[in-house]
């Protein structure tokens, strides 16, 4: 199923009309930020020859002059960024083999060692007939990975050596990319041109103090729960979380919603992070309803601090749509490793907004991305109770119980084949509907107690 897509300055209009459409040239130039909103740099990668010819000391690569294809880059100095990853060509191709990279921090100047970077990413993406996979813009990616702010990179790309017959392992994919993401410090005051951001043009004329027009319609769908321009939507209780209810049904209150809604957590707007509006599609995209949340894991590291999360996710939206070339941010909802909650991809948060996190079972669900690496370790207690407060409230929107089961119909994936009924839990983990790692074995281990979690916030016997 393709889902719909809304008009966004159509579901804004409401609360933008009433604003006015130009401001005196003085308290405009007060509310235009400064400060860049970032830059991709995007590096074609070269091949590196024979293993034998190369400098030696790259752990797990072939040593074997007859080894596999092998790309990258040698070591150089860039301009900052603060987070990696390869691009290709062709989304339905996968990259059989292994990613390093190395990077130069600003901070001490000194190179890190080699870090992998996940390769197989192509599960977090849009279903395979969704017109978000058709545009002719998405491209194959592996997950990106937050290094810090850092000036120097080196790659190595090297094919999978002895691959199974079933696929072809030692040949990369054609047009590899490395793609280097500055995240920047806030949004822009107008549109960029994707790759790096340009000064206001008259797309980016300022509707209200501080917000363009694709920033007011991004803010617009999340009123009454905050007003136009809110940095954050504040925490209810459970008896106020009603409310939310009555919002996302249009107006209508289910018998089986009513009691079972659990309290609504903080939520930091996409504004509060910094999304950088213009880099979006304008439309937003719907499904039915929400009858399940997946959880996921970013993939993309731990070496970060909670006051870097808006960074990390001003990045992941960057790679997300200017790298990888999807309509906007993957995932519904992303929490930190804080337990702070943050909104995903534009569309309102109460809403059963269209995401590209679960191939194949997109349709009528949400997905929400731990910020992290949770594979061999674990994750943080505060992010697993904030999963289950948001589910508790997001599902108690839509009638759901955390504990029990539910069915979608398959979009297509290596799992299940498209136009399948499959039986899952309401939470599950992405491993469920597709063969991944995600979330990581040690986050998919603490879904058992967050379904029993969400499930008493809503107020369930």
């Amino acid at each position: 199923m393709r889902g719909f897509l809304a008009s966004s300055i159509g579901v804004a209009t409401a609360a933008v009309l009433a604003l006015p459409l130009a401001l005196p040239t003085p308290a405009l130039a007060e509310t235009v930020p400064v400060t860049p909103a970032g830059s991709t740099q995007s590096l074609p990668l070269v091949p590196l020859g024979p293993a034998a010819d190369r400098t030696p000391g790259v752990p797990g690569m072939s040593a074997s002059p007859r080894g596999p294809e092998t790309q990258g880059l040698a070591a150089r100095e860039v301009k900052t960024f603060s987070m990696v990853g390869v691009v290709w060509d062709d989304v339905t191709t996968q990259l059989n083999g292994r990613v390093q990279v190395r990077t130069r921090s600003v901070r001490t100047a000194t190179w890190s060692d080699w870090q992998d970077v996940e390769v197989h990413n192509s599960e977090h993406a849009a279903d395979p007939d969704a017109v978000e996979r058709e545009s002719g813009r998405v491209r194959g990616a592996t997950a990106p990975l937050w290094v810090g702010e850092s000036d120097g990179v080196e790659v190595r790309v090297q094919a999978e050596l002895n691959a199974p017959a079933t696929r072809a392992g030692s040949r990369l994919p054609s047009g590899m990319r490395i793609e280097l993401v500055d995240p920047g410090a806030a949004a822009p005051a107008g549109a960029g041109d994707g790759k790096n951001s340009g000064p206001a043009d008259d797309k980016g004329e300022m509707v209200a103090p501080g917000l363009t027009m694709d920033m007011a319609e991004a803010s617009a769908v999340n009123v009454p729960h905050a007003p136009l321009g809110a940095n954050e939507i504040t925490e209810l209780n459970k008896a106020d979380s009603t409310a939310d209810a009555v919002f996302a049904g249009d107006g209508e209150l289910t018998a089986a919603a009513a009691p079972y809604i659990g309290p609504r957590p903080r939520i930091v707007t996409r504004k509060g992070w910094g999304a950088d509006e213009s880099l979006r599609e304008k439309a937003f995209a719907y499904t039915n309803t929400v009858k399940a949340a997946f959880v996921h894991h970013s993939a993309s590291g731990n070496n970060y601090a909670c006051k870097d999360a808006p960074a990390v996710l001003r990045s992941l939206y960057r790679y997300h749509v200017v790298s990888s070339g999807w309509r906007d941010f993957g995932y519904n909802f992303a929490v930190d490793k804080c337990g702070t909650v943050y909104e995903g991809r534009a569309g309102g948060v109460s809403k059963p907004v269209l995401g590209a996190h679960t191939m194949g079972f997109n349709t009528d669900s949400m997905g929400v991305a731990v910020l992290g690496t949770f594979t061999s370790s674990a994750p943080p207690a505060a992010a697993v109770d904030a999963v289950a407060r948001l589910t508790a409230w997001k599902l108690g929107l839509f009638g759901r119980d955390p504990r029990a089961k539910t069915t979608l119909k398959s979009g297509g994936g290596n799992r299940y084949p498209k136009g399948r009924n499959v039986s899952m839990n309401v939470i599950s983990g992405h491993r469920d509907g597709f063969a991944t790692e995600c979330p990581g074995r040690q986050l998919y281990g603490k879904l058992p107690t967050t379904r029993t979690s969400s499930a008493r916030l809503q107020g369930r016997p």
